[in-house]
């Protein structure tokens, strides 16, 4: 089985989603949401987001990462932090010999509704109808990084049956 961590980052929550696939079908294997508190040092919060990726990945075993690009349009003022948490988890995984990927939240939207225009709750809706899940996840940080291993595993699919296409037409 396939074992995808999708990552959904930001300062003061971090959502961290595991999603397996095997045979074409996905299935649920945990989400986590990391909290840090705006009274800790910025170092402290980075050194917390490294410790809980971390333990994700040592728990999960995961082969691949995907994680969602920064999105600032609305609130520039948080890229910066958003951007500093990224490289702390583009290191953990790096560390921890788990390829990343990164994907826009208009590529995720495609991936999971096939609009990268799409409203959230059509996301959420439909990844918790491809996890088979009764609810979904009551954090949104959480859904989200679903999707973006949802993403990636729809995404990667679909490269390896182009290459195997390729390869069989040469």
């Amino acid at each position: 089985m396939r074992v995808v961590v999708g990552i959904d980052p930001g300062l003061a929550s971090t959502g961290f989603g595991v999603v397996g696939e095997q045979g074409g079908r996905f299935r649920h294997l945990g989400h986590e949401v990391f909290r840090s508190s705006s009274s800790d040092s910025t170092g402290e919060r980075l050194h917390a987001i490294h410790r809980g990726l971390t333990r994700v990945v040592e728990r999960y075993r995961p082969s691949e990462a995907a994680v969602e690009t920064l999105y600032f349009a609305r609130n520039v003022s948080s890229a910066l932090p958003v951007a500093q948490a990224r490289g702390v988890m583009l290191l953990a995984l790096e560390q921890a010999g788990v390829q990343a990927h990164e994907y826009s939240p208009q590529a995720i939207k495609l991936a999971i509704v096939g609009r990268g225009r799409a409203e959230k709750e059509q996301v959420q809706e439909l990844v918790r109808v491809l996890l088979g899940l009764e609810q979904m996840p009551s954090s949104d940080h959480a859904a989200d990084a679903l999707a973006v291993a949802i993403c990636h595993l729809q995404s990667s699919a679909g490269l390896r049956r182009i290459q195997a296409g390729l390869a069989g037409s040469s």
